[in-house]
């Protein structure tokens, strides 16, 4: 039981709706002392690329990409996170973001089916990728959009394409499930005699 806990807590997390969001997400539960890393080394840096859909396969990552990588998701989820909470950027934080998107991204190349692919990638191109998108979300119309999920264990960012714009948890159902059966068991609680 404790092993599927820490196991769900460490798995990758795609629910945000855009790569550099998800990206944030690969720190997870912020609010704990340690939080959850859910990146420690190079190797899962290099399947998260894998399985975020940025590349076909996973990337060989250095210890020194890896170590570029924290301070860029972070200053990624800082800046998510101002316009959520009526924050203002920092300065650091824009430039780091600014410096990666504009590095060169990844080359792309067609398939025979007709469908895209980056040609070997490098985690650095990668990062540029990330903070292209992230450049994209935050100076576009989608940035108004941005949530932190309602759940009181989560802190991920997400993107809420709802039609209505009333999405509360990056997941329905992971978070969502959790934060209405919680709240259901704290009334039955309550009503007891």
């Amino acid at each position: 039981m404790l092993c599927d806990m820490i196991a769900e807590e460490a798995a990758f997390r795609f629910v945000a709706g855009r790569p550099s969001v998800d990206f944030t997400g690969t720190l997870g539960k912020r609010w704990r002392d340690p939080p959850v890393e859910r990146i420690p080394d190079a190797a899962t840096l290099g399947r998260w690329f894998a399985e975020s859909g940025l590349t076909d396969a996973p990337v060989a990552v250095t210890t020194t990409a890896l170590r570029q990588a924290y301070p860029l998701r972070e200053a990624l989820y800082r800046l998510m996170r101002a316009p959520v909470f009526g924050e203002r950027p920092t300065r650091a934080d824009l430039e780091l973001v600014n410096h990666w998107a504009a590095c060169t991204p990844p080359a792309l190349a067609l398939r025979a089916d007709l469908t895209a692919r980056l040609v070997e990638p490098t985690a650095e191109q990668l990062f540029a990728l990330l903070a292209r998108d992230g450049v994209d979300l935050l100076g576009g119309p989608q940035g108004e959009r941005l949530r932190e999920c309602s759940s009181e264990t989560c802190t991920l960012l997400y993107l809420d394409t709802s039609r209505a714009g009333s999405r509360r948890w990056c997941s329905m159902e992971l978070c969502g499930s959790r934060d209405k059966m919680t709240r259901y068991r704290r009334r039955a609680a309550a009503a007891e005699p």
